[in-house]
């Protein structure tokens, strides 16, 4: 089954132990490799107008290789 990168928006994040992460608010794709990189907890262009934007990144950044399931949630493995 596949699903449109527009229905990822909004969806909630919760990791497989049961902690709500946070929500997709912006995804980051790696071009080179025609996939997902990374599902954003904070909008890419609030994350720009802000300091310490790496620090941030970091911090609101789950990579998507931790996706175990996309439904109505994403399901995501613990560190």
């Amino acid at each position: 089954m596949s699903m449109l990168l527009s229905d990822m928006y909004g969806k909630q994040i919760i990791s497989s132990s049961g902690r709500r992460i946070g929500m997709v608010e912006d995804i980051i794709l790696d071009f080179e490799a025609g996939a997902i990189g990374s599902l954003l907890l904070i909008k890419l262009d609030d994350l720009a107008k802000g300091e310490n934007t790496a620090s941030r990144l970091a911090k609101n950044t789950v990579k998507y290789d931790r996706v175990k399931n996309v439904s109505e949630t994403i399901i995501v493995s613990d560190k």
